[in-house]
């Protein structure tokens, strides 16, 4: 099992960037598949995007694609998400999440792991 832990939300203008990052401990890091979640008020979790264990291989909802990018430092059992051009309907709780299974998945249920969420807040 690998604890979670994210930061780097905030208040931003459209059109601005954050990158936020999820901080693993527990050993193996590697060896999970990482993704990013997010959930608005009143709306089910949504998958952004996800990372191979390598980071050769990622996805992303289409509704992110182009403006936010998925990575990760197996060094120092981190992973990111750099959110450009944000607009104000990507206001939600992200969370980073884990997988020991192998392959990227798109749903929530094919994670086991997952940190407390960071706020992001866009306005108009």
């Amino acid at each position: 099992q690998v604890q979670l832990d994210e930061s780097g939300g905030g208040l931003v203008q459209a059109g601005d960037s954050l990158r936020l990052s999820c901080a693993a401990s527990g050993e193996f890091f590697s060896s999970y598949v990482m993704a990013w979640f997010r959930q608005a008020p009143g709306k089910e979790r949504e998958f952004v995007a996800t990372i191979s264990r390598g980071g050769g291989t990622t996805s992303y909802a289409d509704s992110v694609k182009g403006r936010f990018t998925i990575s990760r430092d197996n060094a120092k059992n981190m992973a990111y998400l750099q959110m450009n051009s944000l607009k104000p309907e990507d206001t939600a709780v992200y969370y980073c999440a884990g997988s020991l299974r192998g392959a990227t998945r798109t749903t929530s249920a094919g994670y086991d792991d997952w940190g407390q969420g960071t706020q992001v807040t866009v306005s108009s």
